[in-house]
């Protein structure tokens, strides 16, 4: 909800300020060397005072995380959401979206799916946010085998437990029992894709293709195409 009063936009005002120095500082110093006294001084704050919006390091920082996580999920949501693509077509969209967004932001890629900062451990006001690219993927993969086009290359499994509750809700199942084998299989199988897209990204953004991929685009493309083949997404790259 927007502030309506003088004073809760005025704190809205600052916040947005805190976390623009935050980001600033993830930049220059990286996320472990974050620190409230930094962006207090960056501000012209006094230390005490950052202490009125945050109540620690650990708490910014998981500002920081929640707002990189949903927007990562909308970029996927995005170019996910075109109704004239086939599921398919539309991961090979999202992938290319998410890398797009993990090129323009590359520290905020690596503060959610980089080295984890020592000492620190998320909440559970994480863990929506985090999942709601997994949501996307798992909703691509049902709309596939709805409409007869999935057909992984995978081995069958046993499919109960294999992933947490939180993505099952994305697709409609607020309790794990009620979903069925079909629909637990598939998101079992999300999680190909899934790492598959950040590891990609990965390997990219940090430099461990140098010197071995020619053209990066294309073979993200490639990589992203044949995880999409063992779970039973047939992409065109042509």
């Amino acid at each position: 909800m927007a502030p309506t009063t003088a004073r809760e936009r005025a704190r809205a005002e600052v916040m947005s300020e805190l976390l623009t120095a935050a980001r600033d500082r993830l930049v220059t110093e990286g996320a472990a060397e974050l620190s409230l006294r930094a962006v207090a001084r960056d501000l012209g704050m006094a230390s005490s005072a950052v202490y009125r919006y945050v109540e620690s390091r650990d708490a910014l920082l998981t500002l920081l995380i929640i707002e990189a996580y949903d927007a990562v999920g909308q970029v996927a949501e995005q170019a996910a959401g075109r109704p004239d693509q086939d599921p398919a077509t539309a991961w090979l969209a999202v992938a290319r979206a998410v890398r797009g967004w993990a090129l323009e932001q590359p520290h905020s890629f690596e503060l959610i799916y980089g080295t984890p900062v020592r000492g620190y451990r998320a909440p559970e006001d994480t863990v929506v946010p985090a999942v709601r690219l997994w949501g996307v993927i798992v909703g691509l993969l049902l709309r596939a085998q709805a409409e007869g086009s999935l057909t992984p290359a995978g081995p069958d499994f046993d499919p109960r437990g294999r992933v947490a509750p939180e993505v099952y809700a994305f697709v409609g199942f607020d309790d794990p029992a009620d979903v069925p084998d079909d629909v637990a299989r598939v998101a079992a199988r999300s999680a190909t894709l899934f790492t598959s897209l950040v590891g990609a990204i990965s390997v990219e953004l940090f430099g461990h293709l140098h010197r071995v991929a020619g053209d990066f685009p294309r073979l993200f493309d490639v990589t992203i195409g044949t995880a999409a083949a063992g779970v039973g997404l047939h992409v065109d790259l042509a």
